[in-house]
């Protein structure tokens, strides 16, 4: 029997040692990972534009004039202020100017032929009047009463074209004035003058409907800027009117700008070969800032569809799929089952599973962070 002990035991002390060897100079290196505390914060629940949203102007005038003409004064250039009504552009106006002289001349005319025909009118009446009084007595026979009558019906006729004359005098000096009044631009709007595409001499021509000739002057209001972005279809019943928002611009890197939603478009836009999207305005609650925007520059924006404060919050990035979370347990990675609520990209709401305090990892990027690896803490993130 001890014989047989002696030998069993031979074996079992080689099956040891391996296993010794196994679990000490073969064994694999903790991997290394970075933890963060679960602590209270504010998550919300948003929604992001589909493809790059624009800096806008509500109020944007691009004008050209609406005749042609050489250009002789350009009172304001690019960058500067301009207030409604000031003249931003004039062109050679002296063929305008003599047509309006010429009808101011011809209104003279014909309010003198107008006066001439009157006095007639009045002088036929005046004597229509005094051979009916004679025809009365027997004096003057009644001949003579018709020749009357029709004469100062004649001349009151006159005095009547006369006056359509001088009405037709006035529309011409009218049209006139309105033919001056277009060699000249003036801003409809207080704003500036974003850009001016001709100099003075250039001929310009008017800009007619569907083509593309380039306008003479552009003005913007800076105190109507806002952005407009395409949602997905899939967000256009959660987003309405009035909700927060939240901006991040190209031209301020690492910087947001609440702002609030003002306009909803009543219908969903189909462009071919694009996913279907429904545009929404916003606009920064900092006007300041708002003025200082550039129109044409990407934006992108962020509808808070609803907030919570003060809730259990992880980083979304440390979920793994069918909510689970890996911690740090007895040296080896484990994981935990946690039941969420709100969520967007940064964060999500914790509502039961884990406590504040607890630690779970974040660094799961790595093919060897799995669950049941052995693992040390080599970096701990502060509260989310």
């Amino acid at each position: 029997m001890q014989r047989w002990l002696r030998r069993a035991a031979i074996p079992a002390g080689i099956l040891i040692l391996i296993v010794l060897i196994r679990f000490t100079v073969f064994a694999p290196e903790p991997v290394p990972v970075e933890v963060v505390t679960v602590a209270p914060g504010p998550v919300e629940e948003t929604v992001t534009n589909s493809q790059a949203g624009t800096v806008r102007a509500r109020k944007r005038a691009k004008l050209s004039p609406e005749v042609g003409g050489t250009v002789v004064a350009i009172p304001f250039r690019e960058g500067q202020r301009v207030f409604k009504g000031a003249v931003v552009l004039r062109l050679d106006d002296s063929l305008q100017r003599a047509e309006l002289t010429l009808a101011e001349r011809e209104l003279e005319t014909a309010s003198a032929q107008q006066e001439q025909a009157c006095l007639a009118a009045e002088r036929a009446a005046r004597e229509k009047e005094r051979i009916a009084r004679l025809a009365l007595e027997g004096i003057a026979s009644q001949d003579l009463l018709d020749q009357t009558t029709s004469q100062a019906d004649r001349t009151a006729a006159a005095c009547e074209a006369a006056g359509a004359g001088v009405e037709r005098a006035r529309a011409a000096v009218a049209l006139a004035h309105t033919k001056v009044d277009k060699a000249v631009l003036r801003a409809p709007f207080d704003g500036i003058v974003a850009e001016v595409s001709a100099e003075v001499g250039e001929w310009v021509s008017p800009s007619p409907p569907a083509l593309p000739i380039p306008p003479v002057v552009d003005i913007l209001d800076p105190d109507s800027i806002y952005i407009s972005a395409p949602m997905d279809e899939v967000d256009s019943a959660q987003i309405a009117s009035q909700q927060p928002a939240r901006v991040t611009v190209d031209s301020y890197r690492g910087r947001n700008f609440t702002a609030r939603v003002v306009r909803v478009a009543p219908y969903v836009l189909d462009v071919e070969a694009q996913n279907r999207t429904v545009e929404i305005e916003v606009e920064l609650e900092n006007m300041d800032t708002s003025r200082r925007l550039l129109p044409g520059t990407s934006a992108d924006v962020e509808v808070i569809l609803q907030e919570k404060q003060d809730v259990l919050r992880v980083p979304t990035q440390a979920l793994l799929e069918g909510n689970r979370v890996l911690v740090v347990e007895n040296g080896r990675l484990a994981t935990r089952d946690v039941e969420t609520g709100l969520s967007n990209w940064d964060f999500t709401e914790i509502v039961s599973g884990l406590t504040a305090g607890d630690e779970i990892v974040v660094t799961l990027d790595r093919p060897e962070v799995q669950p049941g690896a052995p693992a040390v803490i080599e970096k701990t993130q502060g509260a989310p």
